[in-house]
């Protein structure tokens, strides 16, 4: 939610990102699931929803440690486009 904040983005897609996470879950056959892998798929969804929303969310989750870090994920994003 922090990461969306004032950001288009309406809580019911925000709300189809959780239930796809919990899909997911469900479909293992162990149903755990590491905090880690939870995370790149929040940010994988994010990503395709609103990249400055990524790049927030990317930023705490991956632990950038300096602005380089945070720099040469926003040079990946632009090389996608």
């Amino acid at each position: 939610m922090k990461a969306c904040e004032k950001r288009p983005i309406q809580i019911n897609q925000l709300e189809e990102i959780v239930e796809e996470v919990e899909s997911r879950l469900h479909e293992r056959p162990d149903r755990e699931m590491s905090a880690m892998d939870v995370g790149a798929l929040v940010m994988e969804r994010l990503k395709r929803l609103d990249k400055v929303a990524y790049v927030r969310f990317a930023s705490v989750y991956r632990e950038f440690k300096d602005v380089s870090e945070f720099h040469q994920e926003l040079e990946k994003l632009l090389k996608e486009k």
